[in-house]
């Protein structure tokens, strides 16, 4: 609404003072700045955590435990490797001598494997040192036991081979499991200590995702307070003003003092309160205006309706009277007159005929959609019928074949669609070519209304006047060569689009006739 003079502009609302200058999100940064820090200082802790948990957990499952795995393994190969040397000493059987070479194989392998992770192993110093001891004491045992007992068994016999070889045997063997225990037992310790690093990194690991979950609980407690003294009491006081508005105190006035967005907003919106009673005020005036226009507008119809009945009897009386007394004259003194005193005469009763016509014809065309033009459901082929009836005397005097198609029930008035019916099938009769009319009726569905259709075998109408023909007092063809007043189709069209439809015309040159389409809006039992 622009009301009187054009829109106005809004009045500036009043800056906010103190703490309502605080914005929300200044209320935000000043609550969150803390808990960001300690979130930021748990974070980090977190991240240090994680980085020392997964270090430790390297070492213990893919360096430390590995290699006491390595180990293990070459120490079963150097107890298979004496338990098979010493069976082959008692039986001289080569399936001992295999199983001693088998075994020798495996120690190697697992060698060669654990100094493969002797570089990631902490304290890889001392480790490689008691690896290349243990290698030493058992190439040592092989050579001065093992090798010797194998070669002496083919000649000095079983058991005194064992028995030459024992002693040695026992003093190698005891250096070779010093070197293992003491290896072993390295391993033990830093797969403890590896175990223990692990564990305190999962402790710290927890406590910094505690101190992370701390840090995101107090953040959102912080935004809620926040939220809650910064927004939500600021609107639900908003709130309790804008309804003692809306429950009629229109003068209320709306003001927030913060934050500062709402502070802002109400002001705004209080601008708008006040202008939209300034414009309600105006409207208020306007439509009482408007009820004095439109009762005026009704005073105005009525003297038309008035004049209508007028030009219905009171005008039509003179014309009557004209054209009878032309009438009486003719008769009473027509052997007096001469030839152009009967032309004269013959044009008074034609022109006041005419006349009488003409008023008839406009007298409809105001009635359309007024008093009477009440619209109910309707079977079309009820109209199409009594303006058949209405055309009976024309279409035997023209030999007219009038066909149609089966016509659905429409909504509308039945005078008016008979009306309708006998203006588009008169005007194929009227206007008819050398040959006997041929007309038809057709329907057809579309979309939501029913289109139909009058096609005769006429004259025609030129393209360039399918637009003017629907304007009222618009003839093509002068009043001696077809009669009529030029309502007909516009009557026609006011008729239809009352209904809601629209009409139109097609042709095309003059000769090969003309169909009109409408349509019409379908009745309450069509599906």
């Amino acid at each position: 609404m622009s009301g009187r003079g054009g829109p106005r502009p809004l009045p500036t609302p009043t800056p906010a003072t103190g703490f309502g200058r605080l914005r929300v999100g200044q209320w935000f940064l000043v609550t969150g700045a803390a808990v960001a820090l300690l979130f930021l200082v748990t974070a980090g802790l977190a991240v240090v955590s994680m980085q020392r948990t997964h270090e430790a957990k390297i070492a213990v499952l893919d360096v430390v435990a590995p290699a006491t795995l390595r180990t293990l393994e070459i120490s079963n190969a150097l107890t298979a490797q004496e338990s098979s040397a010493r069976a082959y000493g008692r039986t001289n059987e080569a399936a001992s001598l295999q199983d001693y070479r088998n075994a020798v194989a495996a120690e190697a392998r697992a060698l060669t494997a654990l100094e493969a992770l002797i570089g990631r192993i902490p304290e890889a110093g001392v480790v490689r040192a008691e690896v290349a001891w243990l290698r030493a004491a058992g190439k040592t045992w092989r050579h001065d036991y093992a090798d010797r007992l194998i070669a002496s068994v083919p000649s000095l016999g079983t058991g005194a081979a064992n028995r030459r070889n024992a002693p040695v045997n026992a003093v190698r063997f005891g250096e070779v499991r010093q070197a293992l225990t003491a290896l072993q037992d390295h391993l033990n310790r830093l797969h403890g200590e590896s175990g223990e690093r692990l564990e305190r990194g999962w402790r710290d690991l927890y406590l910094a995702l505690g101190g992370v979950a701390a840090a995101l609980v107090l953040a959102a407690a912080g935004a809620t307070l926040t939220v809650r003294h910064a927004v939500l009491r600021p609107m639900a006081e908003l709130n309790e003003q804008v309804r003692a508005v809306a429950q009629g105190d229109f003068d209320h006035r709306l003001k927030v003092d913060r934050p500062s967005e709402l502070a802002e907003l109400s002001g705004h919106v209080d601008a708008m309160r006040h202008r939209i009673l300034t414009e309600w005020r105006h409207s208020f005036e306007a439509r009482r205006k408007l009820e004095e226009q439109a009762a005026e507008l009704r005073r105005s119809n009525g003297e038309l309706e008035q004049f209508a009945y007028v030009a219905s009897h009171d005008l039509q009386e003179p014309l009557r009277k004209v054209a009878s007394f032309s009438q009486m004259l003719e008769q009473r003194y027509g052997d007096q007159l001469d030839e152009r005193a009967k032309q004269y005469i013959g044009f008074a009763v034609d022109g006041a005929k005419r006349m009488q016509l003409l008023i008839n014809d406009l007298l409809d065309f105001s009635r359309v959609g007024r008093h009477g033009g009440e619209q109910v459901v309707i079977d079309a082929d009820v109209p199409l019928r009594a303006a058949l009836n209405n055309l009976a005397a024309p279409i035997e005097e023209a030999g007219a074949a009038v066909t149609s198609d089966d016509l659905p029930p429409v909504r509308g008035n039945r005078a008016q669609l008979t009306q309708l019916f006998q203006n588009l099938v008169g005007n194929a009769v009227k206007f008819r070519s050398g040959e006997a009319p041929r007309i038809h009726i057709g329907v057809r569905r579309a979309g939501d209304m029913w289109e139909f259709s009058c096609s005769d075998n006429g004259i025609g109408i030129e393209s360039k006047y399918t637009d003017r023909i629907f304007l009222i007092f618009q003839r093509l063809h002068g009043r001696d060569a077809y009669a009529g007043t030029g309502i007909g189709l516009a009557l026609c069209k006011k008729i239809v689009e009352y209904h809601g439809g629209r009409i139109w015309v097609e042709s095309g040159e003059p000769g090969p006739g003309t169909t009109f389409r409408w349509t019409l809006p379908p009745g309450e039992t069509d599906e």
